[in-house]
This record gives C-alpha cells, structure tokens and sequence, in this order.
C-alpha cells in the first residue's frame, strides 16, 4: 500500500505540473518565436537542424535529469528490487510519452530501457553484462571501451556521456560490497553480483579518465567436457586429471594474465570428492565450487584509517585451524607461499592454487622468491626442498593468437639431484605457427613417460591404462 501510495503521489506532482506548462502554452502564439536569452539549452538546439543522435543525447539527459529531482532514491531503496524496475518503468514511460522531443517509437523504447539501466543498473555497463558471450570488459576513460568475445578485443567507442558517469558507476558498484575510491585511495578491487571480478583505477593516478577492468564468469561453471569442446586439451589429459585430484596429489595451476588459470582451478575441483571438507581462501572470491562441504574465505583490505586489513596469509593460517581436508588459494603471490607448501607437507594432500608464471620451472622460481617475502632467510636446498615435497604436478596454461587456450604442459615433479629440482613432461602442447587468421595451431604430445606418482593413483583405486601414457601425437588443431 505505501508503494502504491508513493507511486501515486509521483504521478499526480508529474500531472500537476504538466497542467500547469498547458495553461502556460494558451497564452502563447502558435507561430514560433525568436527564444529568450534565458531558454534552456535544449530548446535553443531543437530550433535548428540537428543531428537524430544529438536529439536522442539531449532528450536522455534532460529526462534523467528530471528523473532524478522527482525520484527521492530512499523511497527508492523501499520498493522491492526483484519489482522495482517493473515500478520505475511505468513512471519513466510516463515521463517519455510526455516529453516533446522529436523522437521515433524506437528511439523511444531504447531511451526507457537506458534510463532504467542508468537509474537501476550499471549505465552503458548494463546491456553488456547481460551478454554471456563477452569474457572482459575494459574502459579506458569515458570515450573508449573494449570488450573480448571469443579470444578477440572489439572497440566500443563512445560508450559514456563523461567521466563523472563512469565515476558515478563505479562509485555505485563498490558501495554494494563496502569498498571506497577517491583520490587518497585511487585504486580498488571489488566484484559484481554475478561474480565478476571488478577493478578500477582512477585520477589522479589514471592519467585520462578512470580506468575500469571487468573479469567476467560465466553463470554455469566450465566443466572439463567444455574444455574437451573448445580444444584445451585431449581426453587422455583429462582422465590423468581428474586422477590426478581425486588421488589427492598437490597441484599448482600456472598461466601469464587472461590465460584461465582460475577457470581451469575452478574444473579441477569439480572432482574433489564430496566427502572432503574444503577451504578456499581468495582476494576476490571467484571460484564456484559445487560441493556441499565447502568453506570460503576472503581477504579484506585496510579501512580509511589504514587498520582491518586480512592478508591471504592469516587465513591461510586460520584455516588450518579449521580440520580442512583440502586447501584451495585462489591465487598465491606473497609471503603465503610459504604456508601453503608447509600445508601440503602436513596432511592437507590434494591442495590446489594457481600463481603467474610462463613455464613450469618460472613458477618454481615464483615460489622460491615468495617465500623469501615470508622473512625467513631459508638455504635455497631447503626451500627446494620444501617445494619438491609439497609439490607433485605443475599444470601450464596458456593464451595462445587467436585467444585460444591451451594447456601446455602437464609436468611432473620428481625429486632433487644437488640443489636443482628434477621435472619432466607428462603431454605437451607443442604451436607449430599461425594461420592466415591470425589463430595458433599446434598439435598435443604424450612424451612416452610413465608418471613418477603413478602409484599414488593407484594406491586412491584408481587405474589408468598404461596405453595412455604410450609416446605419440594425440590431437592436431589446425
């Protein structure tokens, strides 16, 4: 009933003063007069031939501007938002219907749904994210927008009226999850309602307008059939894969940016058994894990006053403490590496996290320069050892030309000769060029090597075919 009334009142303070610009206009003659010095900037432009586009600019911010004096947002935040655009809508169809600008039905229908997505939304932001087809959104000030689909980088040009709009976004987007930007802190990391990862950078770090970086995830998670679909890799690495989980072996998912290291992580867990209590530990919670007994963590940084920050590392820490089965870090980067591989040497087997890195033998480097970041002055052969024990497979992902990707290698830690980690290839992926396309084609390769952790998989029950393991091209991608 206080919707109704609410909505009600709008409608009548819209009639009123609608009845009142009709008594106004009898007075005045019908042939057009020279305006007044003091007309509005919009009536001066529609006396003069114009651009359709820059009557439909003009028209969207007059009525959003009207849209806003009328709506107070705290009525606003009252209505029930599963109804509340179904509400607004009628109002701004109303307001539409009653404007005078020199718009088609068309035009018309597009201004509502634009103004519904500036009032309710995410602006020019909207229409995008309901693609499911687009993987990143990247805006470079308010003039410039990218978007990948299938591996390729398109130009929106234009997308926003200015940067106070984009601000405004952005603004509107880390408030619902508590985070702030202003220009003593620049820089924030948040995520949308549907998961994506969400960060934004602006003046005066941002030298031309604030820059805003959108990670999405699909509404379904990737499962390895999908992979075997788009071609990621063969059958046969994907059964030592889920082998490879299911037996609790420690992996470590490595890739450069943008190559799918979280979405691979994401497939992988799908095969830890729902018996296993898990902890997953992240910056910015992504993963998408379907088992019931799962605990998620997520890491907090600093308030204004520069005190509440929760670094990955205490809840690594923490989550010991819990009686996890298994520990899955979204992404290691710092001083946590070091408890992460103490983790895995302590009865936490099966462990999964990702790092960046362009080889398998770079992401033990990663991992050794980590956990100097720890302050413990370690001898390399004892972190190298520390990580040729925790550690049993390192899984390489890669973006390849064309935007497709690839895991390159699946490679085996084996043991320490001296002070240098032992490590050999179990499949390959091996880029033979580039197509007149631009796309990257290459064929996957067992090397012929029976896996050192062999035994551990069948010890979990599990057996694979020593056929599988047999040296030959398996798959050719043209």
């Amino acid at each position: 009933m206080e919707l109704q009334k609410y909505m009600t009142e709008v409608f009548t303070r819209i009639g009123e003063q609608d009845t009142d610009r009709n008594k106004h206009a009898d007075n005045t003659p019908t042939t057009p007069q020279v305006p007044e010095p003091t007309a509005e900037p919009e009536t001066v432009m529609m006396l003069h031939p114009v651009d359709p586009q820059d009557i439909y600019q003009v028209a969207k911010k007059h009525l959003h501007k009207k849209i806003i004096q009328r709506i107070d947002p705290a009525e606003l935040e009252r209505i029930p938002e599963q109804s509340r655009r179904t509400e607004l809508k009628q109002l701004v169809e109303s307001m539409v219907e009653a404007d005078t600008h020199p718009l088609n039905p068309l035009q018309r229908a597009t201004l509502i749904e634009e103004l519904l997505d500036e009032m309710l939304g995410f602006g020019p932001l909207e229409p995008i994210l309901r693609e499911p087809n687009v993987n990143d959104i990247l805006v470079n000030g308010c003039n410039t927008m990218f978007i990948e689909q299938a591996g390729i980088l398109k130009e929106i040009p234009n997308p926003f009226s200015s940067d106070s709009q984009l601000m405004e976004i952005i603004q509107r987007i880390i408030s619902r999850v508590g985070r702030r930007v202003n220009e003593s802190s620049p820089m924030v990391d948040a995520r949308l309602p549907d998961g994506s990862r969400f960060n934004a950078i602006i003046p005066p770090l941002a030298l031309d307008g604030p820059l805003v970086s959108i990670r999405r995830f699909g509404a379904r998670p990737l499962r390895l059939e999908d992979l075997l679909n788009f071609k990621s890799l063969t059958g046969d690495m994907a059964r030592f894969l889920e082998a490879a989980v299911q037996a609790r072996l420690n992996i470590i998912v490595s890739g450069g940016t943008g190559s799918g290291k979280t979405t691979l992580l994401n497939t992988l867990s799908a095969y830890i058994p729902h018996r296993d209590r898990i902890v997953t530990i992240e910056d910015a919670a992504e993963l998408q894990l379907q088992q019931r007994h799962v605990c998620r963590l997520e890491s907090r940084p600093a308030n204004i006053e520069g005190r509440g920050q929760v670094t990955i590392r205490e809840l690594l820490r923490n989550a010991l403490r819990m009686r996890p089965d298994r520990i899955v870090i979204g992404e290691c980067r710092g001083a946590e590496a070091l408890d992460m591989l103490q983790a895995m040497n302590t009865g936490h087997d099966g462990s999964l996290t990702t790092l960046h890195a362009n080889s398998p033998r770079d992401s033990l480097s990663r991992l050794e320069t980590m956990i100097m970041l720890a302050g413990l002055e370690l001898p390399i052969s004892a972190m190298r050892q520390q990580i040729c024990s925790a550690v049993n497979l390192v899984v390489q992902i890669e973006r390849l030309p064309g935007g497709a990707r690839k895991i390159t290698r699946i490679t085996e830690l084996t043991g320490m000769e001296s002070e240098i980690i032992t490590m050999q290839d179990l499949f390959i992926f091996k880029q033979l060029g580039v197509n007149a396309v631009g796309k990257a084609y290459g064929r996957f390769e067992c090397t012929g090597i029976l896996p050192h952790h062999l035994h551990k998989i069948n010890e979990a029950g599990i057996h694979l075919p020593g056929e599988m393991f047999r040296q030959r091209i398996m798959l050719e991608i043209s």
